[in-house]
């Protein structure tokens, strides 16, 4: 009787779903992958995977593109089974969303199998998931940085932190239960705040001595147990470099799956343009400087990636395309470029 009411269920809520948009029925249906470890297997069964080797992400290069390579379900149990792994090995799967048309998308990490054999048996590469940020388009992107993130926090959460014993995920990945007394654990972000600093004609970009070489970004920082978004902002400037925020609004927000899983949320903000010099926490940032529209105009147009100069120091170069503060970046040149002389 009750795999009959699932059966009307999921055939009810399919014809209810035909009748909205897109987005309201592929919400749906991964809701029930959450909920239904049974639809979930079948899903498994038909869907394709992204796979990564200790949360190094699969590319592939076609020509001079790379590509976050989908593999089937059937080919990729042709490999388990080549490489002696059981088909419950797909259980370790994480969801992280669907097409349209409602085929499910998942993440597996193979990183107990050998990394040269796998590279070789579907020509290509485990890349550092930082690197590949700068190969791939948004799409894959968000899909990767919402895969690793997922594949770190099962591997970081196996237990539970309130009894000891071990938390077992349900079988999509969206959250792990401790069956001693039932606590249920779901994957969390930190909230993080990124703010392009601006003194009216220029901008400021920093960089942290982890960043590649010539790479700058924007400010970012935790925010403190306690703060509002306002505060976080004001503290981080007065903090990194010294400089009072006088007036500040919001842009946008991006998951970003370092350090663990932040909540990105993009901010611009003015200082007064007689106290804009820099002061810079060395025990947070390596470098802070102030660049004028035309430089940061012509990195903008050039390929992100180190370039030596003349002078042996290193050309700006900026986040990759489709990370929020190239956003931020962009728009700031738009502000500047509609502003009256």
């Amino acid at each position: 009787m009750a795999m009959l009411y699932q059966a009307v269920y999921r055939r009810a809520s399919f014809m209810w779903c035909r009748l909205h948009s897109t987005y309201v029925r592929k919400m749906r249906y991964l809701f029930e992958l959450k909920e239904d470890d049974g639809l979930c297997r079948q899903a498994q069964n038909s869907g394709t995977f992204y796979l990564f080797h200790n949360l190094f992400p699969f590319l592939q290069k076609v020509g001079s593109k790379h590509f976050a390579s989908q593999i089937s379900a059937s080919e990729l149990k042709r490999i388990l089974k080549k490489f002696k792994q059981d088909e419950q090995k797909l259980e370790d799967s994480v969801l992280i969303g669907c097409s349209d048309e409602c085929m499910a998308y998942f993440a597996l990490d193979l990183g107990s199998l050998e990394k040269m054999d796998i590279e070789s048996e579907l020509k290509g590469s485990f890349t550092e998931l930082w690197k590949a940020f700068f190969q791939l388009d948004g799409k894959d992107a968000r899909l990767l940085s919402l895969a690793q993130a997922l594949l770190r926090w099962h591997d970081t959460h196996r237990y539970c932190s309130k009894t000891g014993q071990p938390t077992r995920k349900n079988l999509a990945g969206s959250k792990r239960v401790c069956h001693t007394n039932e606590i249920i654990y779901y994957p969390q972000m930190s909230p993080v705040v990124i703010t392009l600093v601006s003194d009216g004609s220029r901008c400021l970009l920093a960089r942290q001595a982890s960043f590649p070489q010539g790479m700058y970004s924007a400010l970012a920082g935790f925010c403190d147990v306690g703060e509002t978004l306002e505060e976080t902002v004001r503290r981080e400037v007065a903090e990194e470099v010294g400089l009072e925020v006088k007036s500040m609004w919001y842009s946008a927000s991006q998951h970003w799956p370092f350090p663990n899983s932040s909540l990105m949320i993009a901010c611009h903000a003015m200082v007064w343009p007689q106290q804009n010099e820099i002061r810079v926490n060395k025990l947070e940032l390596e470098a802070a400087t102030w660049f004028s529209l035309e430089e940061v105009v012509e990195a903008l147009r050039r390929e992100p990636r180190p370039l030596r100069q003349e002078d042996g120091r290193f050309s700006l170069w900026l986040p990759p395309k489709w990370a929020i503060a190239h956003q931020l970046i962009q728009e700031w040149v738009k502000q500047q470029s509609t502003m009256p002389a």
